[in-house]
């Protein structure tokens, strides 16, 4: 599995035989559009830096498959499951609702959790156990902050993390939000290094110790 991050919430899981986009982003928010090839493209919720799936090509002759909705889906050898969620502490009656989504492929478990606004309830956590690798947003102010996402973290227990939506150089959102820094003091493993790339396989998963993934913006 190859993971690659590109701002925002949107990555690119590749698979050796399929491929995934999660939350495209549109030019406004600063950043340069990516071009980029899936089999499946999944949108959290509808605002614009997350549902740009037009920036998204098919793979071969075939568009790819779109998810806006809470569900499960087999497409293309991926198993993903949209579990709704919200986007604020006050169940939506802020900014609506937010979809969570986990992707089961190469046997490998990944939870991407779009902007979520508040702590998981039970229920909501209990479709996320035994994930390996958690997709977090950490910036604050739209989403769950970095103390919240590594309470999260505790609560789930992946084996490895991946943060997202934090400013990066570029960035432009209404409202600020934080950078990696307050996450990584709260979490307290972050690498020195980052990634513009992270591959993985089923057998190459931290059995121990949790990894922190931190991608080049």
């Amino acid at each position: 599995m190859i993971i690659q991050w590109f701002g925002q919430s949107c990555f690119r899981i590749e698979s050796d035989k399929s491929a995934l986009v999660t939350d495209p982003f549109d030019a406004n928010i600063g950043l340069r559009v990516p071009r980029l090839s899936a089999n499946v493209v999944t949108v959290s919720h509808d605002h614009d830096d997350h549902n740009n799936v037009s920036a998204v090509k098919g793979i071969g002759d075939t568009s790819p498959f779109v998810i806006k909705n809470p569900g499960e889906y087999e497409v293309s050898n991926i198993f993903i499951y949209g579990i709704p969620s919200f986007h604020d502490d006050e169940r939506g009656q802020k900014r609506g609702g937010n979809i969570i989504y986990r992707f089961e492929l190469e046997g490998i478990s990944v939870a991407h959790l779009g902007d979520l606004g508040h702590v998981l309830e039970n229920g909501e956590a209990e479709k996320l156990e035994g994930v390996d690798i958690l997709i977090v947003p950490i910036g604050g102010t739209y989403t769950i902050n970095g103390k919240q996402a590594t309470q999260l973290i505790s609560q789930l227990e992946p084996r490895i993390v991946i943060p997202m939506h934090y400013t990066i150089p570029g960035l432009k959102l209404g409202n600020k939000i934080d950078g990696l820094d307050p996450f990584c003091k709260e979490i307290g493993v972050c690498p020195k290094e980052a990634v513009s790339k992270f591959k993985i396989s089923k057998k190459d998963l931290p059995q121990e110790d949790l990894q922190v993934v931190v991608f080049q913006p």
